[in-house]
């Protein structure tokens, strides 16, 4: 076995090899050789770039809906899915994927990520901005034929903010509800800047106005009447959210196959109207098999791993769609870990606390022929944490830390790295050996050669690295050891989907468990603040508030954005009413208009 796995890793480190090659003509060309007094012409292969304006976000089918249809969704993970399925405990976009089709916020947004009153609930908020009244329409009901109410609302912020809460929501957003602070330290039994005004009403008010609050705020309802007798501290891990959960979206949860597949039914009661599919069967496929599923037919809507878009782009049966996503990839660095008991991050390990190395690291990588050769420009170079997503906020000039070895080289030995003993691998600035090590996931061909392709730029400017436990991980593996900071852990490779909010401070903040780095520096926490002050509600002022952060965190490199990305997705011919823009997706629309899948010819 053992074997095996590493002939496929080298099999795939060889063809990335080949690929990056040819980095020096992506469209083609011709280079001359001499020999014999003769020249010989070569041509390069020859690799298709995509860019957004390649894909449409929504499908095209002028066809008439069949009734009662039934649509195959593919999870495609290379782990089975985690099953934390409510939206106040997951954490992974696995869980998240299986909880779009059976509960929903209660907020549509616009193009801004603002919220609206489009959804489930309407707001209002008070002349002085710290105030958000919220109601929920009559017609809006869980599964079990119960009202979603103002006090379902209510408990959702009671579990986040509860002392026994296991979760990672517990934010600035949340700190800043008057009287939550309180009740998170179990000095007070009730939240007291939530008010219940009627059974479908509700405010909510904020010690201080916040511009985050229409696209940050919580707006998820958890059902009281079924959960409420659940201790808060075992709920997480109930039945009833990972066996029989319930919510208030178009489908029902009928059957769950624990992290292999999930069976929704019709929800014929849902607000927006009768879903027009009759269910919806939800199945984990492996990345690596993903593409031969969807030309076969077995799914009518899958991702793919973005290096494999040549061998379904001329299929007959799929369209693909495009979007630019909301995630950035990254390489980060372990610098601490979590205090449970302080709730906030400490900077304790000292090994990767140097600047110039952390600067060194990112160097040394070619990302943005990775991102071309290998995945046909899906992914490309990313400058910044805060992602063209944003556009009103991405600083488009703030420059990519590019592939330049030379000056990593020259960094590493200005902070003192150098190779005393003449084996290639540099020794720390005392003279000691150093090695690092580096925990990527895995799962397709290409994220095990990006691995090994990874090694080797770093020993090429003298750095020994190496695959912590010899190997990439699965998901749900990699997720665990950055939430217990896996004292075998220094370098990292990982992806964050932002969310609605430009907020970074759900990620990046002293108290955020998603800091993963577990980077706590005074300024960045002071812009932060800045961010998210009554001030901030002038654009101007929270531009250049953020443009100053963005630079502090290109400077600092503690998580250094590798690649953006355009998620591409593939949907059979036979769906309709479909778009991967999730802020325009309406599930009780997505209907079919052949009763069977096609094929690819």
């Amino acid at each position: 076995m053992w074997n095996k796995h590493r002939s496929k890793w080298f099999s795939a480190f060889l063809v990335l090899l080949l690929l990056l090659s040819a980095c020096s003509n992506l469209s083609g060309g011709e280079t001359k050789q001499e020999g014999n007094k003769s020249k010989k012409k070569e041509k390069t292969e020859e690799v298709k770039v995509f860019t957004i304006s390649d894909f449409s976000d929504t499908v095209k089918n002028d066809e008439e809906l069949i009734d009662d249809g039934i649509l195959n969704y593919a999870l495609e993970t290379a782990s089975p899915f985690e099953g934390t399925l409510n939206y106040n405990f997951y954490q992974g976009n696995p869980d998240a994927e299986v909880l779009q089709f059976f509960d929903r916020s209660l907020f549509k947004r616009n193009e801004d990520h603002e919220i609206t009153n489009d959804g489930a609930a309407t707001y209002e908020l008070s002349d002085d901005n710290k105030t958000i009244t919220i109601t929920i329409r009559d017609n809006v009901y869980w599964h079990d034929g119960k009202p979603v109410t103002a006090d379902d609302v209510k408990f959702s912020y009671e579990i986040i903010g509860s002392p026994d809460y296991e979760g990672v929501r517990y934010g600035e957003l949340q700190r800043s509800i008057v009287g939550m602070e309180e009740y998170h330290e179990g000095k007070a039994d009730d939240i007291s800047g939530i008010k219940i005004i009627d059974e479908k009403t509700l405010s909510i008010t904020h010690k201080e106005a916040n511009p985050s609050l229409l696209t940050g705020i919580w707006s998820y309802a958890t059902p009281r009447h079924y959960l409420g007798d659940v201790p808060i501290s075992e709920m997480m891990h109930s039945d009833k959210i990972r066996v029989n959960p319930i919510g208030f979206g178009p489908f029902k949860v009928k059957k769950i196959v624990p992290g292999e597949s999930v069976e929704y039914e019709r929800f014929d009661d849902y607000w927006e109207g009768k879903p027009k599919l009759k269910g919806v069967i939800l199945k984990v496929v492996n990345p690596n098999v993903a593409i031969a599923a969807l030309k076969k037919g077995e799914f009518d809507i899958s991702t793919f791993p973005s290096g494999q878009i040549n061998e379904i782009k001329d299929a007959s049966n799929v369209q693909l769609l495009g979007i630019i996503d909301s995630v950035y990839q990254y390489i980060g660095f372990k610098l601490g870990h979590y205090d449970k008991d302080k709730e906030e991050n400490v900077m304790d390990r000292p090994k990767l606390q140097n600047k110039n190395l952390r600067q060194a690291i990112a160097y040394a990588l070619d990302n943005e022929t990775i991102g071309k050769r290998m995945y046909h420009g899906l992914l490309y170079l990313g400058n910044s944490i805060i992602i063209p997503y944003y556009p009103k906020y991405h600083d488009e000039s703030l420059e990519a830390y590019g592939y330049d070895p030379e000056k990593a080289k020259a960094l590493l030995d200005e902070a003192g790295y150098i190779d005393v003993n003449g084996d290639g691998y540099r020794e720390d600035p005392d003279g000691n050996e150093f090695t690092l090590t580096y925990l990527q996931s895995g799962g397709t061909d290409a994220l095990e050669a990006k691995a090994q392709k990874y090694l080797e730029y770093w020993k090429d400017i003298g750095l020994k690295v190496e695959l912590k436990d010899g190997r990439t991980h699965d998901f749900n593996s990699f997720s665990d050891q950055m939430k217990t900071d896996d004292p075998g852990v220094e370098i990292f490779s990982g992806a964050w989907s932002t969310g609605a909010s430009v907020d970074p401070s759900g990620i990046h903040g002293k108290h955020s468990q998603f800091n993963y780095p577990r980077f706590v520096d005074e300024r960045s926490e002071e812009l932060l603040k800045k961010g998210i002050s009554p001030e901030a509600f002038d654009m101007d002022y929270r531009k250049a508030v953020y443009k100053e952060w963005q630079a502090l965190m290109h400077e600092e490199a503690y998580l250094v954005p590798t690649h953006y990305r355009i998620d591409v997705t593939a949907v059979n011919k036979r769906v309709k009413n479909f778009t991967v823009d999730s802020k325009k997706i309406n599930w009780h629309e997505v209907g079919l208009t052949k009763e069977k899948p096609e094929v690819d010819k």
